[in-house]
């Protein structure tokens, strides 16, 4: 069932001070004000360096046939729906992380030139999950992963719980679809990861996420992306101090029989 987000004006304001929301405090008048930002406001917030800029997405914009990545990478231009959620996270996330997003783009249209806009191949279904449901997971802690592919929610979120709170385990979302989706408070997310095993910070594990994307040596198919039940982390849900909750929860899935994931990038 597609997710319809609440309108603004009638969501939980408890939403915004837990996690992935919280995260996100400099722009809190983008999200907790009566009225939307404009095209404007979003424009004025971009990184000196970023060339890209929001535009309006209009029926007449629409009317000229070009794909959305292909205008992107031609002119420079993102087509953003006004007063929509969705298109509003996309926009901050293009703020926050240009640099992937823009490998993304480069990545889209190398198989667009090569299948065609009418096609996806593995490599694109990859990319699009993780830019709406993606998550960078720095890795401290080697053993952490051998519990994650397991599928042992319970001692991944509950009995190794202090992992997410020392720096062992740390991540950055970077899709736009989960911001969506916490607004409403008991949803459960469940993010698409890719691993990084380091022990540096977490840009340096962004900057192995562009690089990776940039060279095409990443997301090359759906199968490299770790489920992660972003809901068993402390703080993000909250009925997940309580034990029981990583025991019954149903976005904790057990592994299907053969299910393989990648090494994880070392850095």
């Amino acid at each position: 069932m597609r997710y319809v987000a609440p309108a603004r004006g009638t969501i939980d304001p408890e939403v915004f001070l837990r996690p992935p929301l919280s995260e996100w405090q400099a722009h809190a008048d983008w999200l907790c004000a009566d009225a939307w930002p404009g095209i404007d406001a979003l424009n004025a917030a971009r990184p000196a360096a970023m060339r890209e800029r929001f535009v309006v997405q209009t029926p007449a914009l629409l009317d000229d046939g070009v794909h959305y990545e292909q205008r992107i990478a031609d002119h420079g231009d993102i087509a953003t729906r006004e007063s929509n959620w969705h298109d509003l996270f996309n926009a901050l996330i293009w703020l926050r992380y240009p640099d992937i997003k823009r490998a993304l783009n480069l990545q889209q249209m190398i198989d667009i030139g090569r299948m065609g806009a009418k096609q996806r191949s593995r490599a694109q279904y990859a990319m699009t999950h993780f830019d709406e449901a993606g998550v960078i997971v720095l890795l401290r802690d080697r053993r952490l992963l051998d519990v994650w592919d397991a599928h042992d929610w319970h001692g991944l979120f509950w009995r190794e719980r202090a992992a997410w709170q020392d720096g062992r385990i740390a991540i950055d979302l970077f899709g736009h679809a989960l911001m969506e989706h916490a607004l409403t408070p008991d949803k459960l997310l469940v993010g698409k990861a890719l691993v990084f095993l380091a022990d540096g910070t977490q840009d340096s594990a962004i900057g192995a996420c562009v690089e990776g994307v940039r060279n095409g040596r990443l997301l090359r198919d759906p199968l490299e992306l770790r489920p992660l039940p972003l809901s068993g982390i402390p703080g993000w849900h909250p009925e997940n101090g309580h034990e029981a909750f990583h025991r019954n929860t149903v976005c904790y899935q057990p592994r299907r029989e053969g299910r393989q994931y990648p090494a994880p990038t070392t850095l």
